[in-house]
């Protein structure tokens, strides 16, 4: 960018020195070519190369050939009539302008995404033989004991096993608070250490870690192109011939009808020239996409991770937001409430349920976990399964445990018993069999999230028609939790199969965004037309499914999302037309002789400057 902007002040200062050379020069007809070609070529020397390389490529038609056409022509005139050479150097400067603004632009909403590629960690430190050495990243195995010091990333994911201390997470979610961890915490790669040194033990390898799942979501982004975007593609690819077709129609159609005199057939030719220029699609081309990446930048800064534009031009006319419950609207850490044992003790309950549920990650597992730590007992398990939408079943010793819903309990044909109070009470009620004989059964209850209920409210406040909650909970735990968030429909008792059917009649509706975190919402996830994931704590399944990652799980940041992708439409919407309302009314003047160079500069390198400016807006919020 600093030798573009060198050249186009080089080429400035020649051109101005140029045009006050006195009269009393008198310089050759080729000299004085010869001098004015100086400018355009330090200026332009790139443009004219680029359009040699399309004619090369067969892809002849694009902005470099239609300026180079252009400008040569207007030095050609000049020339035969030793006119004014001025305004074909200044066409292409003015355009090189133009490229500077755009390069400013771009490099402006990458800044972001930089940010977002500065997440890579360089090295990770293990402690071999009493010192510290530092390795690859790359090389890393799970369960390895890593040293993060006072400054440094965290090279992978993992949980703190010694130290305390406060992570900036500002690339990863956007929140610029550091917050503070301690032993025993779970915590991502990419965020930076502040305080003290850290003991980690990892949970990933680094090609499944959040920062490398960050960086190869961002590297994808461009992939995945809007409407817009892809109407602005097809229509440079007919509209460029369209223009040159009719440039040479204004050359020579009336140039034959009215004669073939060399004035009469400069002054067409002049007019065609002078058409070239303003029809050049550079601001379309340029600042459309340019917009939907400003976009995908700005979003980015604000902890939301849009996968292409083609997603972020969909969040802009969602209809229904279907929310799941579990980890989404509520934190996911549950809490033992209440347990009410049949043919065994309440210890004994718990156990068993615990002992079942060790090798699931399903939050309700972990509060069972929680709540009864006693895994080294003489207790042996085999023959674990985990069966989506119903619950978990395992061998202990020699009986087969069941821990799961009602409908688990109906399918293994065990005769649930549940108390009133149960029933009338919210939370989850985890129903355990022994040996398909009903043992008893454990509450657990949920807490909403902060956000949950000003992030319905603002969805709401944004246009949002219609919000539904669908859940494998039961019936009163929904109910409770939904009434609470000011949510009018909810599908409580659901299996992941169920849950994508409500959400394919929803879809009928109108476009409908599913947000959800767990594995068992990666289905419908990759079935909506937007698919937004929890990042922080959701799992890898649902966040490779997701169209839209929100990186701090705040249900708050979709209204945000929508905000952001609306604003960004409303910007390509103004390019658009501003940019082809301008350019038919200057073709209209060139065509009939009204516009000049000058003019003709305005219309291409003016209008794209304006438009690049424009989608600048779209990285801040």
């Amino acid at each position: 960018m600093c030798r573009t902007l060198a050249r186009v002040v080089l080429s400035i200062i020649i051109l101005v020195i140029l045009s006050f050379l006195p009269d009393s020069i008198k310089l050759e007809k080729w000299a004085k070519f010869a001098l004015y070609l100086v400018p355009y070529l330090i200026a332009g020397y790139d443009v004219l190369l680029e359009a040699l390389d399309g004619i090369r490529e067969r892809e002849i038609f694009d902005e470099n050939f239609l300026m180079s056409i252009a400008t040569i022509g207007a030095l050609c005139l000049a020339y035969y009539d030793d006119g004014n050479y001025t305004e074909a150097s200044a066409v292409m400067i003015f355009y090189k302008i133009g490229e500077l603004f755009e390069d400013y632009a771009v490099d402006k909403s990458r800044e972001n995404i930089t940010n977002l590629m500065n997440l890579k960690p360089d090295y990770a430190n293990i402690e071999i033989n009493n010192s510290l050495e530092r390795v690859s990243p790359e090389s890393v195995k799970i369960g390895s004991i890593i040293i993060v010091k006072p400054g440094e990333k965290i090279p992978l994911d993992g949980v703190i096993i010694s130290g305390n201390s406060a992570l900036d997470m500002r690339a990863l979610t956007g929140e610029s608070l550091p917050k503070n961890f301690t032993e025993g915490d779970e915590v991502i790669s990419g965020s930076v250490n502040l305080e003290r040194l850290l003991k980690i033990k990892t949970t990933r390898e680094y090609k499944d870690s959040t920062a490398a799942k960050i960086l190869e979501l961002v590297e994808n982004s461009s992939t995945n192109k809007a409407k817009s975007e892809n109407f602005i593609s097809r229509f440079a690819k007919i509209y460029t011939p369209a223009v040159c077709i009719c440039a040479l129609a204004l050359a020579f159609i009336p140039a034959f009808i009215t004669g073939w005199g060399w004035e009469n057939f400069g002054k067409w030719l002049y007019r065609a020239l002078t058409f070239l220029v303003i029809s050049c699609p550079c601001a379309l081309v340029i600042s459309i996409p340019l917009t939907f990446f400003a976009g995908i930048g700005g979003a980015g800064r604000s902890g939301i991770l849009v996968k292409g534009s083609n997603f972020l031009e969909r969040l802009s006319k969602i209809y229904c937001a279907v929310f799941d419950k579990t980890g989404t609207l509520t934190r996911g850490v549950f809490e033992v409430t209440a347990i009410h044992p049949e043919i065994i003790d309440s210890q004994e309950l718990l156990h068993l349920a615990a002992h079942v549920e060790r090798f699931s990650n399903h939050p309700v597992a972990e509060s069972l976990k929680r709540a009864y730590k006693n895994e080294s007992d003489s207790c042996t398990i085999t023959e674990f399964q985990e069966i989506p939408g119903y619950g978990v079943q395992a061998k202990v010793n020699d009986n087969i445990i069941c821990v799961g819903n009602s409908k688990f309990m109906r399918s293994i044909n065990a005769d649930i018993k549940t108390c009133d109070k149960c029933k009338s009470q919210s939370g989850t009620i985890i129903h355990v069999a022994i040996n398909n004989i009903y043992a008893g059964h454990i509450v657990i209850s949920d807490i909403i999230k902060e956000g949950s209920k000003s992030a319905i409210d603002k969805l709401k406040s944004c246009g949002v028609k219609k919000i539904v909650m669908l859940t494998g909970d039961n019936n009163n735990s929904a109910k409770e939790i939904a009434d609470s968030l000011g949510i009018n429909e909810f599908y409580a008792e659901l299996l992941p199969a169920d849950k994508v059917s409500k959400l394919e009649n929803f879809s009928r509706e109108g476009i409908t965004a599913f947000i959800g975190d767990g594995i068992n919402d990666a289905p419908v996830i990759a079935r909506a037309d937007i698919g937004i994931a929890m990042g922080a704590l959701g799992s890898d399944a649902a966040i490779e499914a997701a169209d839209v990652v929100l990186m701090d799980d705040d249900p708050q940041k979709i209204s945000r999302a929508i905000k952001i992708s609306r604003k960004v439409m409303r910007i390509v919407k103004q390019n658009i037309y501003f940019s082809v309302g301008i350019k038919l009314l200057c073709l209209a003047l060139g065509a009939m002789g009204l516009a000049d160079m000058w003019l003709a500069v305005f219309a291409d390198v003016g209008v794209m400057i304006l438009a690049v400016l424009n989608a600048i807006r779209a990285l801040f919020m």
